[in-house]
């Protein structure tokens, strides 16, 4: 399979919190947003994964699809080849939810099973903040929340 360059992420913020202007989750009837969600999921050298905001425990979780969608090859797979990579977290082929991870090292064994959709364009020092309240295990030592998210335009 061919692959492509992970596109830029920004961090442009167009509004604070959940609104009204939110799309409603059909399971949990929550605004589909992740502003307020946590990092539940921390393992130092490896990866920071958040994303349920149904839940906020990686139980958890709905796209604006449903509960679940496919994967999302068009264009050929991008590899896990650097850090700061945002990918989709799953439980198996085309289980994709709103869960997702942000690479802090090379992890080449996640390649053709999690989609890659984008880079950390800026903010890499955030980043390497949150993996330093991680653990071993994958439970944060404190906190780490998503305080306030938007979203980009389109170009």
């Amino acid at each position: 399979a061919a692959r492509r360059a992970a596109p830029p992420l920004g961090t442009r913020r167009r509004h604070r919190g959940p609104s009204r202007s939110h799309p409603l989750a059909v399971g949990t009837g929550k605004p589909l947003s992740f502003s307020g969600s946590s990092f539940h999921r921390v393992i130092p050298g490896f990866m920071c994964q958040g994303g349920d905001f149904t839940n906020g425990n990686g139980t958890g979780g709905e796209s604006i699809y449903g509960e679940k969608f496919a994967d999302e090859w068009e264009g050929g797979w991008v590899a896990h080849d650097r850090p700061f990579l945002l990918s989709m977290a799953n439980a198996g082929r085309n289980t994709n939810g709103s869960q997702f991870f942000i690479t802090t090292a090379h992890t080449p064994h996640l390649d053709q099973r999690h989609v890659v959709f984008g880079r950390v364009a800026s903010g890499d020092a955030v980043v390497r903040a949150v993996e330093a309240v991680g653990s071993s295990g994958g439970a944060p030592r404190r906190p780490v929340r998503i305080s306030a998210c938007g979203e980009l335009p389109t170009q």
